[in-house]
């Protein structure tokens, strides 16, 4: 292969009907740092003989839907837009700010009737996550989802038909901290009624972080003293889905699970690791698994843990979505007696998306549009 090749990018396009307004988004997927959010920086094209004089605007928009909007009780909504932002690219009414690498090169190849655009997300908006509707649903999934909005109008208050409009839904995600904690241990001890000693247990997993995918190894420690047996072990994945922007459900789902038939008679010791694998392929089936959002006729996963910076208002984050690892004892003479539990939301541990490999290739760039 030759040293000076050049790479690719991809630039994703699309165009109004009446053909006056095009835009161009060098990526789809914003990331959350929890700090900072990446701004989207993309590029307008216009015809202004096509326009015939008429502005034209860009807007993001972050929405909450709550189930279908085509039902009707009572008057409620069941939209809700979380944030809106809006600004006027042609004609120019602002100062040109530094372009970002993506914008130059758009602006280079498109010629004098490109215009750029820069929309910035506020540091309290949730990322995009679904819950996964029944295989009967239809319309739109409960969510919250992002869209980029370009339109042309004689003025803001006339109706905005949608030939002299295009859509572009973004998501705004989150991956795995780069900096993860200690190992997350946890551990409990049951005292049975006419028992001298307790039954002891601890669980204990590798590493803070798991990513998508990534089996999770849970080492499971008994230490029975008491003078019941222990008659099955079992460990799991709870996925906890809290929708705070109405009426604050929980949807609480086992999203993986392993059981031992193993016993611990009285005064034994026991250590097994258990493996869970939580993966969407395994729940399909389940209505309101919550799940990262997805763009048109990609596949997703499961939703990954809800990483909020300090000092948010967690009642505006629409779906807040938390990770269990739950391991149970059930002793002869009762039912699941003794349990313990790992948790995202007490940042034990974090179930997320790695990062991607996200530096600058060095080499010059071509563009191919989508």
């Amino acid at each position: 292969m030759s040293g000076d090749k050049k790479s690719r990018h991809v630039i994703y396009k699309k165009t109004s009907r009446d053909k006056a307004v095009s835009v161009y988004l060098g990526k789809r997927d914003y990331v959350d740092h929890v700090e900072s959010v990446d701004p989207v920086d993309g590029v307008v094209l216009v015809d202004p003989d096509l326009l015939k004089g008429k502005k034209v605007y860009v807007t993001l928009t972050c929405a909450f839907r709550y189930g279908q909007e085509d039902i009707d009780v009572i008057g409620l909504t069941f939209r809700k837009d979380l944030y809106f932002a809006r600004t006027q690219i042609y004609p120019p009414v602002e100062d040109p700010k530094a372009l970002t690498k993506v914008q130059e090169r758009l602006m280079k190849k498109l010629g004098n009737n490109a215009y750029p655009f820069l929309l910035q997300f506020p540091d309290y908006l949730p990322c995009s996550v679904s819950l996964q509707p029944a295989p009967t649903d239809v319309g739109k999934a409960c969510g919250v989802d992002f869209e980029i909005k370009a339109f042309a109008t004689n003025n803001l208050e006339d109706r905005i038909h949608k030939k002299n409009s295009v859509r572009l839904m973004i998501r705004k995600i989150q991956y795995a901290p780069d900096q993860p904690g200690p190992k997350p241990r946890a551990e409990t001890s049951w005292q049975f009624f006419m028992s001298d000693k307790p039954l002891h247990l601890t669980a204990s997993l590798p590493k803070e972080v798991f990513y998508h995918g990534e089996p999770i190894s849970v080492s499971v420690s008994v230490t029975n003293n008491s003078d019941k047996t222990v008659k099955k072990i079992s460990a799991s994945v709870e996925q906890v889905s809290n929708v705070v922007l109405y009426s604050s459900d929980y949807y609480i789902k086992t999203v993986a699970l392993e059981d031992s038939q193993d016993k611990v008679p009285s005064k034994a010791s026991y250590n097994h690791t258990f493996t869970l694998l939580p993966l969407l392929a395994y729940n399909r089936e389940k209505r309101e698994i919550a799940l990262d959002g997805k763009l048109k006729h990609e596949d997703t996963n499961l939703a990954s843990s809800t990483l909020l910076k300090e000092g948010i208002d967690r009642t505006v984050m629409g779906i807040l979505v938390d990770y269990k690892i739950k391991v149970t004892l059930t002793v002869s003479g009762y039912i699941s007696i003794v349990s313990i539990i790992l948790s995202c939301d007490r940042n034990d541990f974090t179930f997320a998306p790695p990062w991607p490999g996200m530096a600058e290739p060095k080499t010059a760039q071509t563009i191919n549009f989508v």
